[in-house]
Order: C-alpha cells, then structure tokens, then sequence
C-alpha cells in the first residue's frame, strides 16, 4: 500500500504546483497574470522535481503512467505493479487539481475565460490537429522517458540531484517541444484534472474538451514505451 500511497502523493504534488502555476499566469487578478511561458515551464519544472524528492525513495516516483508502463516494457518495472501505480496517479492527478481549484475559487470566478479556466486543469493543442498532436506527444514523452533513464544511470554520479535534474528536463521539454500541445507527456496529469474540471462547479466554464482527451493519454503511453527501448537499445550498443 505505501508505495501506491506514494505514488497518489506524488502525483497530487505535481497538479497542484504543476496546475497551480498555470492558474497563477492564466487566471484573472492574480498576482502571476500574464507572467508568460517561461513561469509555467519553469513551475512545472520544479514541480517535478519537489514530487520526486519527496515520494522518490518510497515508489521510484513515476508519478506517471507513460513512465510507468514505459519501464515495465523493458523489464526495469513490475507488471503486477502497473494497474495500482496507474489508479494511484490518476486519483493523485484528480486531487491535486481540486486542491488547485480551492486555492484560485475566487480568481476562477473573477475569470470570463473559459479556454482559460480549461487550461489550468489539462492540455490542449495550439494548432488542434489529432495526428500532429499525437506526434507532438509522442516526441515529447520518448525524450523525457530516455532523459530519467539516463539521469537513473549510476555511473552519472548524480548522488542527490538526480531528482532536480529530472525537473529541469522537464522543464527543458516544456521550453522546447510544449508549444505544440501544452506537453501532457503524462496520462494522468490530463485525465485526473480533465475529470475534475467537469465536475467542479466552476463558474463560467465550457466543455471539457473530451473530443481531445484520447490525445494526451494514448500518445504518451506510445512515447514511453517508444523512449524506454530506444534507451534500452542505445545502453546495448554503448556496454
């Protein structure tokens, strides 16, 4: 149980100060509106980085089902485990995005934004095409699955930093490759807080977007499992 407890912990922290960022920027009257691209990748980037330091020693802190998955594709993650970790991350994902929205009530109703309000809950494309999108997220999450499992390799000699070094690749993908789609690059990072905007009672807001909702859950999965065997393949060759 304390490893799944770990990973709903985890996963929590990630939404709350990842989506929490974003609803400082995007929100209306907020002391961070309009603070731009730059403070959201950065926040994420911490955001990261604070949820691997604290769960870390207890689960590994996937706190993402592509990381998940992606690691059991290669033998390096139990199968059996897989199912609880990815409910754990899904509920911690939901958490942590309701814990968002009570901390901004009164900035989500000050805000007439409902693409806005939509925003700090899950991702959505600048340009919306299903197929780009899905590469966008592809890319994305074989680059960030292939950077942890690099950062995990012993003979970097990271000792303590291995956990900010996965923040700052986090926010090096996010300053990168997130203007396509927002970088979802995690299953449970869009779902759990897409599930908690439709059924929040937020003022003013639109649709969930459902029509896109696929996108950013399938297409990191794919990435995950595309960027574990790439680095499998890569560490076979350099040995």
């Amino acid at each position: 149980m304390g490893i799944y407890f770990a990973e709903f912990i985890g996963t929590m922290i990630l939404i709350l100060l990842g989506n929490g960022v974003v609803a400082n920027v995007v929100l209306g009257k907020t002391k961070g509106n309009n603070s731009g691209w730059i403070v959201i990748t950065t926040g994420w980037g911490f955001a990261v980085a604070i949820a691997v330091y604290i769960t870390g020693w207890i689960s590994g802190a996937h706190i993402n089902p592509a990381v998940t998955i992606g690691l059991a594709s290669i033998g390096k993650f139990s199968w059996s485990l897989v199912p609880g970790y990815i409910i754990a991350q899904i509920l911690g994902a939901f958490t942590g995005a309701v814990l968002v929205f009570f901390s901004y009530k009164q900035h989500y109703d000050e805000s007439d934004d409902a693409d806005g309000k939509l925003a700090t809950f899950s991702t959505g494309p600048a340009i919306r095409n299903l197929f780009w999108n899905s590469i966008s997220e592809i890319i994305g999450t074989a680059m960030l699955v292939i950077g942890i499992l690099g950062i995990g390799q012993s003979q970097n000699n990271l000792g303590g930093m291995g956990a900010f070094m996965v923040g700052v690749l986090v926010w090096a993908i996010g300053l990168s490759l997130g203007g396509s789609t927002g970088y979802a690059i995690n299953p449970a990072r869009d779902l759990g807080p897409r599930i908690a905007h439709a059924l929040l009672p937020i003022k003013g807001k639109r649709d969930s977007d459902w029509g896109y909702a696929l996108i950013p859950v399938l297409a990191p999965i794919v990435g995950g499992v595309i960027g574990a065997y790439i680095f499998q393949f890569a560490t076979l060759i350099w040995s």
